[in-house]
């Protein structure tokens, strides 16, 4: 436990940030599983891969996963779905 009151500041604030990413990163997998869902049922459209890519994009500018992270993220899920158009 902190005894300085800055030290003990800083661990609120670190909680709430911990929850605040908690959250980010859920939201983005549960987006993500929605889009894989989507794709491999063959009912995958436009917006359907535009949500995905936008929460994407919104994890990346929070700075919830890197830039790189997010463009391979993107890149899978567009392969995934020509593939599955292709079929």
């Amino acid at each position: 436990m902190a005894n300085i009151r800055s030290a003990e500041k800083q661990r609120r604030q670190a909680e709430k940030r911990k929850a605040r990413n908690r959250a980010g990163k859920s939201t983005l997998r549960t987006t993500l599983k929605k889009g894989r869902a989507a794709i491999a049922g063959g009912d995958a459209d436009k917006e359907t891969l535009s949500g995905s890519f936008s929460a994407i994009d919104k994890a990346a500018k929070r700075g919830l996963i890197k830039e790189n992270t997010a463009n391979r993220y993107k890149a899978r899920l567009s392969a995934a779905s020509k593939r599955a158009a292709s079929k």
